[in-house]
């Protein structure tokens, strides 16, 4: 970690504690870590990059990869929004239109199956569907984690490359077939790109077939060729497209739309579609004041953007005017965390804000299967209301330039180790460039290396942030398959007292797959909300 951890210690009932182990068969994520299972923060085992044996995962079938021309091609509408419009508003009023008519749309858009609950336990997991061995990793620390809780949010990018409906058996329904609960989600940049067909089809319901055409008389040159360039998702009846499958009673989510909010008893949990750019349409923004304001609970928003990452504060505008981060921050409407997917890693800051007596935690969880975003590229936090000392990520940034100093040497140094930098002396490199001090004992006496130096000012600024118009295309060059994985999810338990949100790490050694490593820990109080 390169901030002092943050976590509040949480003694939870010991009853409750024996009678999850009965019932599921699993050892309390808390009671693990107290059992000696090493972070990041305590050891290079910890991170990774010392594995007693590779994890299991999936054989036969290819790889997934960016290098191949057509995902890239397939994804073109990123880019091509940036440069000629962006559809994405008009598209979801049409899909909130068709649920409309067909009767699916619950009151407010509150799902309630787990609402009356005095206690409540759920994942969130972000960017996951690759499809691959990056994602198949994190499975079984998952369940190792999360089999006894009660659903899972899947928060961003469900489908990789293009969250087309044929994708989902591969990188949907098969990794978490053995995650008996309900799996909610909300649609990331990537499951934009064939229109939100595949998504609305297999996780809202949706008889797609029926969408009306969106094509009208373009407006401008700039709205013919958006038209000419853009990816159009193929037009398909009801015979065309795969079976939906989670729909037996216990697994199906019943959730209809792209955002949704989720009634779970001790809060209320809002989920946002931020599209392809992260400004949402002026209903949403309308849906989002209303619940926020009417619904007296403490709430977690979560959003396919997060508001703060890599340093920089994204408030996100609504289309009518003001801003998601304002509804978040009103103390009236009772958030206490928003949790966002796309980067690929985990951040979280905790910001002070005016009228709060406690700071609200802005959470970065984007490593659930896909390549890794970087985090040696973030500053030193200095933002109004948060610093260095109230920021947490992983992988920690030390650990993140040595993984891409192998990446380089992997692509332009022949894999022979010229480019390759240790995570130590890394470590070492960041705390002497950021001013920091290194938290892992066995980086805290690390000699830097004139050779070291060398290589680490030629990486540093080379892409990996994830925030470059480029990056899409050339980080993603570099995606990884083999320890240390650098993924992870979060499991969160709510009570009517308090909020426990703890991010684990996936690594790809064998030995964590059952006992995952705790990266991060933050127990909110409901009565400071």
């Amino acid at each position: 970690m390169d901030a002092p951890d943050e976590a509040q210690p949480i003694h939870e009932d010991e009853r409750q504690e024996v009678s999850n182990r009965e019932r599921t068969g699993v050892e309390p994520a808390g009671a693990r870590k107290d059992a000696g299972v090493s972070s990041s923060r305590d050891s290079l085992a910890g991170a990774g990059w010392r594995c007693e044996e590779i994890g299991v995962t999936p054989s036969g079938g290819r790889s997934f990869s960016w290098i191949n021309p057509l995902p890239l091609w397939r994804s073109r509408n990123q880019n091509l929004m940036r440069l000629f419009g962006d559809p994405t508003n008009d598209e979801r009023r049409l899909w909130m239109g068709l649920q409309r008519r067909a009767g699916k749309l619950p009151k407010d858009l509150i799902i309630v199956d787990h609402a009356g609950r005095e206690e409540v336990s759920f994942i969130v997991v972000g960017d996951t569907g690759e499809g691959d061995a990056s994602q198949h990793a994190v499975v079984k620390p998952l369940l190792a984690c999360g089999r006894d809780t009660d659903f899972m949010v899947v928060c961003s990018d469900v489908i990789y490359p293009a969250g087309d409906a044929e994708d989902y058996d591969a990188k949907f329904y098969a990794p978490y077939e053995d995650y008996q609960s309900p799996i909610y989600a909300l649609p990331g940049n990537h499951d934009w790109y064939d229109g939100l067909v595949g998504f609305m089809h297999h996780l809202c319901g949706a008889e797609v077939s029926d969408l009306p055409a969106t094509q009208g008389r373009p407006s401008s040159l700039k709205e013919r060729l958006r038209r000419l360039l853009w990816r159009r998702p193929a037009r398909k009846g009801r015979e065309g497209l795969p079976a939906r499958r989670r729909t037996e009673e216990g697994r199906r989510s019943g959730q209809s739309s792209p955002y949704f909010a989720i009634d779970t008893g001790p809060l209320l949990l809002v989920g946002i579609d931020t599209g392809m750019g992260g400004p949402i349409d002026r209903e949403q923004g309308g849906w989002l004041r209303r619940v926020s304001r009417e619904v007296d609970k403490p709430k977690i928003l979560l959003t396919g953007k997060p508001l703060y990452v890599d340093g920089e504060h994204h408030p996100y505008p609504i289309e009518d005017g003001g801003t998601v981060d304002e509804v978040v921050r009103d103390p009236a409407h009772g958030y206490v965390a928003a949790i966002g997917g796309d980067i690929h890693n985990y951040q979280r800051y905790s910001v002070r804000v005016d009228g709060r007596d406690a700071p609200l935690h802005y959470i970065v969880s984007g490593g659930g299967g896909a390549y890794m975003s970087a985090t040696h590229r973030i500053p030193k936090v200095d933002l109004e209301g948060v610093g260095e000392d109230d920021f947490v990520c992983y992988p920690r940034r030390g650990d993140s330039l040595s993984f891409y100093s192998k990446l380089y040497d992997r692509r332009f140094g022949l894999g022979r180790g010229w480019l390759e930098i240790a995570p130590s002396e890394a470590a070492k490199y960041m705390a002497e460039r950021l001013r920091i001090e290194p938290a892992r004992p066995e980086d805290q006496g690390a000699r830097v290396s004139g050779r070291t130096r060398r290589v680490a000012d030629w990486i540093f600024p080379l892409p990996g942030s994830g925030r470059a118009l480029y990056h899409h295309f050339f980080s993603e060059f570099f995606d990884w398959n083999e320890p240390p994985l650098f993924k992870n999810f979060l499991r969160i338990d709510a009570s009517k007292s308090e909020v426990r949100i703890r991010c684990f790490a996936a690594t790809g050694c064998a030995e964590h797959e059952g006992n995952p490593p705790l990266e991060d820990e933050v127990t909110i109080s409901l009565g400071s909300t």
